[in-house]
């Protein structure tokens, strides 16, 4: 990343804080990456490749031997530091030495061991420094994608699109589900993507009505739905896509929900926009569902945000806790369902960026017109 955007990222990072605050310890890999530049990825909760320490006037990448050479390259606005032992110890002389006394630290990816062994240090060294916990400090940041970040996952989606048609024109009665999300991943590798923003959901029959369904031994069959939910990684970036077929022709009940999950997704985009209250974002599609007598049948939220990962800011949810006023320039999931036990599901998902006055739909892929 460019030392001019990781400077400017910072700067608007440091805006955010209370008066109070000295410094920032950054833990969660995305937020890491969004403001070094260092693509380093966490796999397990057990191992991080470096975490941030912010402070007003500096930024550190505190990484060990294995990640040096790489953060180097990458970390271009920051100060590379490796620690050989302890990372609660090359903390405490950090804070020291910038004379820091009230440190925030993200409570959402900082595990309460870490905590444990970075505040015992910071103690052992003599030191006295208030340990705040924060939360959606990077996030609020992330929430509004720069035209870098929207061309990366413009890029992403067009990639997973083309995976997806191709894969959709391969899939035939008696092949299994995990047949299918094996095609996916390879086809994703194989068109560029450096990797997957999540493992590929295919959920065949009456797997369908899992919306998060694990592929496994069952075998498509014709006449059920077929949810492939998928997306491609390009540069950090994500993209995500849901569309369910049907081998052969469908049934009356089929269309009828295809058709009513399409109206609802299509309502949506034509009246979503920034300033909207994200519950009445999902309002547009809920209400078109509930009215048609399967409001019960649609039990997740309308969508999300999507970035550095596949889940973020903004939350498209009925919830009053996660609500929050739609911004300008965040890209968001339009995802409506309808999942019906013992039968399967339909789900139909685009990207949409969201301007002033309205969204623009990134997803070009059609849908079944009957």
């Amino acid at each position: 990343m460019e030392t001019a955007i990781a400077t400017a990222r910072l700067l608007a990072l440091r805006g955010g804080w209370t008066p109070e605050q000295d410094a920032l310890l950054v833990a969660g890999p995305e937020n890491r990456r969004y403001l070094s530049g260092f693509t380093a990825r966490d796999e397990i909760l057990t191992e991080s490749s470096g975490m941030l320490l912010v402070t007003r006037e500096k930024a550190f990448l505190l990484t060990d031997f294995r990640y040096l050479e790489w953060a180097r390259q990458e970390a271009l606005g920051l100060e590379v530091v490796m620690y050989s032992h302890s990372l609660g110890a090359t903390l405490a002389g950090l804070l020291q030495d910038a004379g820091v006394r009230v440190l925030g630290f993200e409570e959402t990816y900082l595990t309460y061991r870490q905590y444990q062994r970075f505040s015992q240090a910071v103690a052992e060294a003599g030191l006295s420094v208030d340990w705040q916990p924060v939360s959606g400090m990077v996030e609020a940041l992330r929430e509004t994608k720069a035209p870098e970040e929207v061309a990366a996952i413009r890029r992403a989606l067009a990639l997973t699109e083309e995976a997806l048609q191709e894969v959709a024109r391969s899939l035939a009665p008696g092949q299994t589900e995990g047949e299918v999300a094996w095609k996916i991943e390879r086809l994703l590798r194989e068109k560029g993507a450096e990797g997957l923003a999540f493992p590929p959901i295919v959920a065949g029959g009456p797997n369908s009505a899992r919306p998060h369904h694990q592929p496994g031994d069952y075998r498509l069959q014709e006449g059920e739905p077929i949810i492939i939910d998928m997306g491609a990684r390009v540069a950090g970036y994500c993209a995500d896509l849901t569309r369910t077929f049907v081998l052969g022709p469908p049934d009356e009940h089929f269309r009828k929900i295809y058709t009513l999950v399409r109206q609802a997704q299509d309502k949506a985009e034509q009246e979503l926009r920034a300033g909207l209250d994200s519950r009445d974002g999902d309002a547009l599609a809920r209400e078109v569902i509930a009215a048609a007598g399967y409001g019960e049948a649609f039990g997740h939220s309308l969508g999300h945000g999507v970035g550095l990962a596949v889940h973020e800011a903004p939350s498209l949810s009925p919830h009053k806790d996660r609500a929050t006023t739609l911004l300008a320039g965040s890209i968001v999931t339009v995802e409506p369902g309808i999942y019906l036990t013992g039968w399967g599901g339909v789900r139909l998902e685009d990207m949409a960026l969201l301007h002033e006055d309205r969204a623009e739909v990134l997803t070009e892929i059609g849908f079944y017109e009957w």
